[in-house]
């Protein structure tokens, strides 16, 4: 399959090449840093950024992709579920 994009280098601002399922833990980090998430199944979304902050975004509607560069989905807060992180 032809790929026109393949010899570019992607940016921050082009689109994730690669995703991964991500199930919500307060010790592990995720396996890389994403550039964005989608959230399945609505809810709240504890993360801890690459900067190494901590928020909750409350209220996260199903089919939302954040875009947000996260290194660790927190268990406790997160109530949201069938979320993936974008790279």
């Amino acid at each position: 399959m032809q790929d026109r994009y393949a010899t570019y280098t992607p940016g921050l601002e082009y689109p994730a090449r690669d995703a991964f399922s991500i199930t919500p833990s307060d010790s592990n980090d995720l396996p890389e840093v994403t550039r964005a998430l989608y959230v399945g199944g609505e809810g709240n979304v504890a993360a801890s950024l690459a900067s190494g902050a901590e928020v909750i975004f409350e209220g996260v509607s199903a089919g939302t992709v954040l875009p947000l560069r996260v290194s660790k989905i927190l268990e406790t807060g997160t109530t949201a579920s069938a979320i993936i992180g974008l790279v």
